[in-house]
């Protein structure tokens, strides 16, 4: 299964706008099975955190946060240091 790509910059951390903007990627996707599936889950949860990990199963997160960090610029600031 390939899993729809989110962009979560513009969702607050309200598990239930979580929850809509996977539901909503997964039905473009054509996922409608798995849209009520995320939903009967994380419903059943028992934890915010639970929730989380339940909606990241279904979708690949992307971020457009411009003050996000690359792993490789961090090692190039590590090297530096030394």
């Amino acid at each position: 299964m390939t899993k729809p790509v989110v962009d979560f910059s513009h969702v607050d951390g309200n598990i239930f706008s979580v929850l809509g903007t996977v539901r909503q990627a997964l039905r473009r996707a054509g996922m409608f099975d798995e849209a009520q599936e995320v939903s009967n889950r994380v419903l059943a949860s028992g934890s915010y955190d639970e929730a989380l990990r339940i909606c990241f199963e279904y979708v690949d997160v992307c971020s457009t946060n411009d003050d996000e960090v690359d792993e490789d610029e961090w090692e190039e600031d590590d090297d530096e240091e030394e």
